[in-house]
């Protein structure tokens, strides 16, 4: 039996309303529940770090317009359904649309995110990987050809997909990440590592986006190149 919509009389019955509303969507958007375990770690992280006021007023309205622009998907998701439940043009680009203010938001948090940490996450992660950045180049080559050997052995395992279409793991992905991991242990600059890893990114997806592999598939391909190109600069 559904409740009877109630009009809020007092102040406190509309934030009573308001959180009702909030909990609601943290219930049922798996979406939000990742924000908010994100924003979680960024106050976290932010507080253990001791940034300056100003960055963590900025950080906070970042992570404030994130889960309020997802607050308003969510919204905009349920009246598209309400007035539009069957398949309509006009209500997939409502949806859209709204996704793509949350898309906006969270890139712009994340760059508000990252003109916050790097000065302190840089140097730390610098100085830990600068063993490594003294191998020479031929050891991405070498990184590469052991991540291939390994796709192929494990499809053998499995029985499924070819070398270079379907099957556990995702080869595209294996490659494409290891070779975005020795861009980031050569000492190029971060934001030559932000552009290697988006392009392994972007690989890994096209092959969700083609049905050739599933996300377990794609995300052991990456872990495998990862773990594997830093065994080798490790060892090399």
């Amino acid at each position: 039996m559904t409740r009877e919509p109630v009009k809020p009389s007092t102040w406190l019955e509309s934030v009573n309303c308001a959180i009702e509303g909030i909990l609601w969507a943290a219930r049922t958007q798996r979406h939000l529940r990742w924000h908010f375990l994100a924003a979680m770690a960024v106050f976290m992280a932010a507080l253990y770090l001791r940034i300056p006021v100003v960055e963590l007023i900025l950080l906070a309205f970042a992570v404030t317009l994130v889960l309020f622009a997802e607050l308003v998907n969510t919204a905009v998701e349920i009246v598209v359904d309400m007035v539009s439940p069957g398949a309509s043009e006009k209500a997939r680009l409502a949806k859209d649309v709204a996704a793509g203010a949350v898309l906006m938001a969270t890139v712009g948090a994340a760059a508000v995110g990252y003109f916050a940490f790097s000065r302190y996450v840089f140097p730390v992660v610098r100085e830990g990987i600068a063993p490594l950045q003294r191998a020479p180049g031929e050891v991405a080559v070498v990184a590469v050809i052991a991540v291939t050997i390994m796709v192929v052995l494990f499809k053998a395992r499995f029985g499924r997909g070819t070398p270079l279409h379907g099957g556990m793991p995702s080869g595209h992905a294996a490659v494409a990440f290891s070779i975005a991991t020795s861009i980031a242990l050569s000492d190029v600059g971060v934001v030559i590592v932000v552009l290697a890893l988006a392009l392994a990114v972007m690989v890994s997806h096209s092959r969700l986006l083609m049905r050739i592999h599933d996300v377990r598939e794609v995300v052991a391909g990456a872990g495998l190149g990862i773990l594997l190109t830093l065994l080798v600069h490790l060892l090399l």
